[in-house]
């Protein structure tokens, strides 16, 4: 026979999950088309600084997570878990519905990017007031022992968003023809985001506020001012930069290391076809995902803390051996050419361009093609122009590509390990009354402000490296994770105490 303080708690985790899941996948289908947004919401006369610029709007949404925090975290515990949290999944939906719809720069110019990050920075906003709620109303559904392991379902949403949105963004490539991609396909994963908010709005629509602070709320024991109480009241206030930089802070920059960064990484520096990687990404995501539960359960049973801070060690440890063995697996320097190179032609008359595509093949079965475009320029004698070679795109051979999928699967387990417990976590160190502001806030400034500049600040330390000639520089962005997560480890080893975790268990 089913348990009774159990009973009911699935229905209450997949309507709480289905909406968390759909304002990630609108969250993270920005990040995982930033290679295509580059050359649409900016100037394409400098491919980096387009693609750098990408990744600072796509962090701008981050950086504005803790005001959502802040103004949804005090209405969830003004008014309730439920509506709060019904608000922050129409707001994502239509923000991301709307990125969609933005005309490209060549058609409106710099009123392009700055529509975006307006979008961007609503989409931010959102997610700030959406995971404090999720979280808060599964745990208050919860018997108090088993917090870890319920909760953890809503942490797999995250990394079940960007696995959807990797799915539709292929699914919707192998659909349409490369031109007609890049030209408005890539518009479609936005537009499919409206329907998907709109039938989990239905779904949360029938749901019961939680119970617990219902009955808080019946006995008049609710909070009047959750900002003053939470951040106004120095006990309180300890617990909340407790959090932050004990817990959140280094579990922010793994979670974006394994993920968003590996992506980017693979992409931008190792060069790697862009469906391939996100095939293998997409391997990498699913064989992972359970572990979220399994360290959740964990959790409940040695404790939070301990797999939290051996998640983030772990990390320190093995960030640069895995980058590096990542990079030398499709290394062509390595490799050994065979006599395959071709160079078929094609050209856009539009644009004034003939290219040319040189593919190499290596005796491993690795693939590599160049493109090299002409273009005329008009205004020289005899059509003179310039040519202009692209980088190297590999394509990586079965073996490799499985060794890929093995390294980005163990980094992985180590956001398993760090964002599966964080969820209890947060809500036993906080009271009833203000959970929903004062859990929210050390989350999504970890999370937003540490974790959501990671792939910019290290993209960006890359490319300075390899501009300076640095032998290994694709090892450089790695500095950025592993100093604040070596900060975060310190203090929570020395600071946080079982019984400072616990303290409203």
């Amino acid at each position: 026979m089913r348990d009774k303080s159990t009973r009911g708690i699935w229905k209450v985790i997949s309507a709480s999950s289905m909406g968390t899941l759909i304002e990630w996948y609108d969250f993270y289908i920005f990040g995982s088309l930033a290679v295509v947004i580059s050359t649409k919401f900016f100037p394409s006369d400098n491919p980096t600084a387009a693609f750098l610029s990408t990744l600072a709007t796509f962090a701008a949404g981050f950086v504005v997570r803790p005001f959502g925090a802040l103004f949804f975290g005090r209405l969830g515990d003004l008014i309730g878990r439920k509506y709060t949290f019904m608000v922050t999944l129409l707001l994502m939906g239509g923000a991301t519905f709307l990125i969609g719809c933005v005309p490209s720069f060549e058609t409106i110019g710099y009123t392009a990017p700055i529509l975006v990050l307006l979008l961007r920075l609503l989409q931010g906003l959102a997610l700030g007031g959406e995971y404090g709620g999720a979280a808060t109303y599964v745990a208050e559904h919860a018997p108090k022992d088993q917090r870890g392991y319920w909760t953890s379902w809503i942490q797999t949403t995250a990394t079940v968003g960007l696995f959807v949105s990797l799915v539709v963004i292929l699914a919707t490539k192998t659909v349409l023809s490369p031109e007609a991609f890049d030209e408005w396909g890539w518009r479609v994963p936005f537009w499919i985001s409206i329907l998907m908010v709109l039938v989990s709005y239905q779904i949360r629509k029938k749901m019961h506020e939680s119970p617990a602070f219902s009955k808080a709320k019946a006995e008049g024991k609710t909070s009047t001012n959750p900002l003053k109480e939470s951040f106004g009241n120095k006990y309180n206030l300890k617990f909340v930069l407790l959090a932050l930089f004990g817990a959140t802070m280094g579990q922010g920059v793994v979670w974006y290391t394994g993920q968003f960064y590996a992506m980017s990484f693979l992409k931008t520096v190792m060069n790697i076809e862009s469906n391939q990687v996100d095939a293998l990404l997409g391997i990498a995501l699913l064989l992972g995902t359970p572990f979220f539960v399994v360290f959740g359960w964990l959790s409940d049973k040695i404790g939070r803390k301990t797999i939290m801070l051996t998640g983030m060690l772990l990390a320190i440890l093995l960030y640069r051996p895995i980058y590096k063995t990542m990079y030398q697996t499709v290394d062509l320097a390595s490799k050994t050419r065979t006599e395959t190179d071709g160079l078929p032609a094609g050209m856009n008359l539009e644009k004034g361009e003939v290219y040319f595509v040189s593919s190499t093949g290596y005796t491993d079965g690795t693939a590599a093609s160049v493109k090299t475009t002409y273009h005329f320029d008009e205004s020289q004698p005899l059509g003179r122009g310039e040519f202009k070679e692209s980088k190297a795109t590999v394509t990586a051979n079965e073996s490799d590509k499985w060794t890929l999928v093995f390294l980005v699967w163990i980094q992985v387990i180590f956001v398993t390990m760090v964002y599966g417990p964080i969820a209890a976590f947060l809500v036993e160190m906080f009271p009833l009354k203000i959970r929903y502001t004062s859990m929210s806030l050390p989350y999504h400034v970890g999370n937003g402000i540490f974790g959501g500049l990671l792939p910019a600040i290290s993209t960006y330390l890359v490319t300075n490296a390899k501009e300076a000639a640095d032998v290994e520089f694709y090892l450089e962005g790695l500095w950025y994770p592993i100093i604040i997560a070596s900060i975060s480890f310190t203090i929570g080893l020395i600071y946080l105490t079982k019984k400072d975790t616990t303290q409203h268990d």
